[in-house]
């Protein structure tokens, strides 16, 4: 293993992401960008929303030229795997990012993915399985923690470091070369998708991030040593990830909703219901995977009992308990039920509002225009009828002269004088 490699490796991650994201956020963020035609989303909107993808290229890049360097010596078959499974769940991200994806597909290139990593790494059958179960079920749980500006971002980071941790501190230091490229792109990517994000993740960066920490944990298990307690040390890092998704099927399981249908009933959006803001629910996300993390390191390097890894998972159930109580769901809006009397009342009355008003309307009108001087050969009104129009003795109405607003004797001598 060549640390002055993986440390490098680094370095040029953190560089290549911080330039690549200033790049595509300078585009997504210049004015005047036409929309595409036949009214699919703008430009800038689309590069938005894949500006994971340079974090992806990003670390990609940086693991890989290590990789042909020869910074991973003892682990480049593992390490290559993982890798090129990564690679495979970021494009998968990308094409749904642009065009919607089945679940079934998604789930299937996953898992496809998922066994490509397990058999590099030369894992028996049995472990095998469980490790590509297991990658398929922390991928997901942590792409959705995508939900909020920075949340994953640092999430992420955080588990990174612990992962890294691991890695340098028993195990097969090797596999530390992906989770330090991972610690320096999202660190490089956090200020552009902190709140008001310019970029995000997206399902590219999303399922990448999500992909490489399961992997990585996994494939650290499996090298680590049979005396240290990494079957319990190295699950407690995805804690967090595993709370939000335990919390999201459980709350759509009481509510009769469909699991897989996404609404806003997530970590974040319940913190925010409680006034919560963006960026304070982020923080407290990452220092809540912080203790869980922190944890599993300090167990997996053989500085803390594993009993001590029951304090986080406790108060992680209870921090879960505790979000059920927060409503995520509005009531639906029921229109009150309509029987046959309440119809019938209801067009019974109509009729008779609707006269009164004629009658009111009519009777108004009759007493703020003056009757008229019947003419003669001028027809009787009928009972219950308004008065008829007046009428010259050839038949023709009359019209009546507009108002002056001057007594009816200045009028009078006004029309004397005009005669």
């Amino acid at each position: 293993m060549n640390v002055l490699g993986i440390i490098a490796s680094g370095v040029a991650a953190l560089f290549i992401t911080v330039a690549l994201a200033k790049s595509a956020r300078r585009v997504a963020l210049r004015p005047h960008i036409p929309n595409e035609p036949g009214g699919r989303a703008p430009r800038a909107e689309v590069l938005r929303r894949t500006g994971g993808a340079t974090a992806v290229l990003a670390v990609g890049t940086a693991t890989g030229v290590a990789l042909w360097l020869g910074a991973a010596d003892g682990a480049a078959g593992s390490v290559g795997g993982l890798l090129a499974g990564a690679g495979i769940v970021a494009v998968l991200g990308l094409v749904h990012d642009l065009k919607p994806l089945w679940t079934a597909l998604r789930l299937g290139a996953q898992t496809a993915a998922a066994i490509l990593v397990v058999c590099l790494a030369g894992l028996s059958p049995a472990a095998g399985v469980l490790a590509a179960l297991w990658i398929v079920l922390v991928t997901n749980a942590f792409a959705l923690l995508d939900h909020a500006d920075g949340l994953l971002t640092a999430v992420g980071l955080v588990t990174a470091a612990g992962l890294l941790a691991c890695a340098l501190v028993g195990g097969d230091p090797a596999l530390a070369l992906l989770p330090t490229t991972l610690v320096a792109g999202l660190a490089g990517f956090l200020l552009h998708t902190w709140h008001p994000a310019r970029l995000r993740l997206g399902a590219t960066g999303a399922q990448f991030t999500g992909f490489a920490l399961a992997a990585s944990g996994a494939l650290i298990l499996a090298a680590a040593p049979s005396g240290r307690a990494a079957w319990a040390a190295l699950p407690a890092l995805a804690t967090v990830a595993l709370a939000d998704s335990a919390l999201v099927l459980i709350s759509r399981r009481r509510a009769a909703r469909s699991p897989l249908r996404d609404t806003d009933d997530h970590v974040a959006h319940r913190l925010r219901r409680v006034r919560v803001t963006v960026p304070g629910s982020a923080v407290l996300t990452a220092l809540w995977a912080a203790v869980p993390v922190a944890t599993g390191t300090l167990v997996y390097a053989e500085l803390l009992h594993p009993a001590f890894l029951l304090l986080p998972l406790a108060g992680t159930a209870a921090a879960v308990f505790a979000l059920l109580r927060i409503p995520a769901y509005g009531s639906p809006r029921t229109a009150p039920p309509r029987t046959g009397s309440s119809r019938t009342a209801s067009s019974g009355a109509a009729p008779s509002r609707t006269a009164a008003a004629r009658r009111a309307q009519a009777s108004g009108v009759g007493a703020a225009i003056p009757a008229a001087a019947s003419a003669p050969g001028a027809k009787a009104s009928a009972p219950g009828q308004g008065a008829p129009a007046a009428r010259t003795a050839a038949g023709h109405p009359t019209v009546p002269p507009p108002p002056t607003g001057r007594p009816p004797a200045e009028a009078a001598a006004a029309a004397a004088e005009r005669g």
